[in-house]
């Protein structure tokens, strides 16, 4: 068709550029450069060339070569048989560099891999499968998960980790579960009975054509196969009583549990504790509208920042120096009260075991870790800790700062005047600026506000595997690239 349009070409007659007569200079052609898409290379192109010095991609290469010891990733293939796998660094260097970008599925790494300059650097142009990648993670979960410390260890030598102030928080994080997954508990028995009968008349179908058969071709034949229907079903029924059995336990641990606080505060003696929480277990009833996914039946519904849905509670201790993670943890339970003295305990432990002799000066947590067993057990951990106490309840009084303290003052009065103090208070208003934008890095750049596994072991592994991104997302920015990676590998 004419466009009216006049037609320049490029020395390679085949490349044609149309363009209106408007973009044309009077009198002469425009040249433009040479473009050829059919163009092979004189030389062996390198990749090295194509990708910039200072690239993300190249940080994460060194610190896997020359930072992190990777025995326990080998040790894995000392009696594997088969045919020769991947090389483990590179898998790694790719898992690594892939979620620190936001990439978290399997096939769109194996896309990556295709496509992107970066992967195919990091891979040596090798394009590994979606199975290949997650069967790695996968086998290598636990593994990956210990490299936080060897990582909190680096950013502590490059002086990232000062331990003058440490914040800790939660949030939620999407499970890999589909709310229309799910039934509530007051459902499950109605649903098992529907079943059951729909089971009942399709095993009396299948006995009336097994007996027209045996007529037919003899009983010593043999017949078809289950049903697929049948077997569905029967799937779903063992589904749906494995849920209905978990939702009852769940329910007799919380009944016993509450129970036994209830007599140790009236100072009841162990076995008398003990009878009480059996009582209390055997008659425990579920709420009726207590659900399970049969998804990932380890999740739990929570409030999210999208309403509710299917998630599980990541929990991080954030260095203020330089937003570097400590210690990190993900649990089912929708609230952070629990999580205080645990979190503590294991940052203690995670520092000695990335030779890091120290604790912190001052530990912050929000409101959200208030409770009298909190404070009372605060009292005894290493360091100041400041614990937002919220609003006064019914019967307190929260006195002033220049007030004194009542001599029979609550835990919780005690501790809100303490963050009445110029001093603790000026500490405390630096907790949401230390550890909530953190979250919010980590899910803007590594898409970790969704998690790709199933499963309270599998994810809480996957979190700990996007703290370690963080972590060296961290390092790249205030480390001297590439001369502290090398100053770091000597040590």
């Amino acid at each position: 068709m004419d466009t009216g349009n006049d037609e320049l070409f490029t020395m390679d007659t085949r490349q044609r550029v149309s363009l209106p007569p408007s973009a044309v200079p009077a009198g002469e052609a425009k040249r433009f450069r040479d473009y050829d898409q059919t163009q092979q290379f004189l030389l062996p192109p390198s990749l090295d060339d194509w990708l910039t010095g200072d690239d993300e991609a190249r940080f994460i290469s060194e610190i896997v070569e020359h930072v992190l010891d990777l025995t326990d990733i080998y040790a894995s293939y000392e009696n594997l048989r088969g045919g020769p796998p991947y090389e483990p660094a590179m898998m790694l260097k790719v898992l690594l560099y892939a979620y620190s970008t936001g990439i978290t599925s399997s096939r769109k790494i194996e896309k990556a891999c295709h496509r992107d300059i970066a992967f195919r650097w990091l891979t040596g142009n090798q394009t590994p499968d979606y199975r290949s990648l997650a069967r790695f993670r996968k086998r290598h979960l636990n593994a990956v998960a210990g490299l936080f410390t060897q990582v909190l260890a680096v950013c502590a030598q490059a002086g990232m980790v000062q331990l003058g102030r440490v914040a800790l928080d939660g949030t939620k994080l999407d499970a890999n579960a589909s709310k229309h997954k799910a039934m509530s508990y007051d459902r499950m028995d109605t649903k098992i009975q529907a079943l059951q009968s729909e089971v009942d008349s399709l095993l009396a179908a299948a006995e009336d054509t097994d007996e027209v058969e045996d007529a037919e071709y003899g009983h010593d034949q043999r017949g078809d196969e289950i049903p697929d229907e049948l077997r569905h079903r029967q799937r779903r029924i063992a589904k749906l009583k494995a849920a209905k059995a978990d939702i009852e336990t769940e329910a007799k641990a919380r009944a016993a549990a509450k129970a036994r606080d209830k007599a140790a505060k009236k100072h009841a003696s162990a076995e008398e504790q003990d009878t009480v929480a059996e009582e209390a277990a055997e008659k425990a009833v579920p709420q009726a509208k207590t659900q399970r996914n049969f998804t990932d039946p380890e999740s739990r519904m929570m409030k999210t920042n999208h309403g509710f849905d299917y998630a599980y509670n990541g929990q991080a201790i954030v260095d203020e120096t330089a937003q570097v993670i400590i210690t990190t943890d993900l649990t089912g339970k929708a609230t952070d009260v629990q999580q205080l003295v645990p979190m503590h305990e294991t940052m203690v432990d995670q520092l000695a075991e990335a030779d890091i002799d120290q604790h912190p000066g001052v530990f912050l947590g929000d409101a959200g870790y208030c409770s009298n067993a909190n404070l009372t057990a605060a009292e005894d951990l290493a360091g100041t800790v400041l614990v937002a106490t919220g609003r006064e309840r019914a019967g307190e009084s929260f006195p002033g700062p220049d007030a004194p303290v009542p001599a029979d003052a609550t835990v919780r009065e005690a501790m809100a005047h303490r963050l009445r103090q110029p001093d603790d208070r000026a500490h405390y208003a630096r907790r949401k600026a230390i550890v909530e934008p953190v979250f919010g890095q980590m899910k803007t750049r590594q898409a970790a506000g969704q998690l790709r596994l199933r499963g309270l072991a599998a994810v809480k592994c996957e979190w700990v595997l996007h703290a370690v991104c963080h972590n060296l997302r961290k390092l790249r920015a205030i480390a001297s690239f590439p001369p502290v990676i090398g100053a770091m590998a000597t040590t």
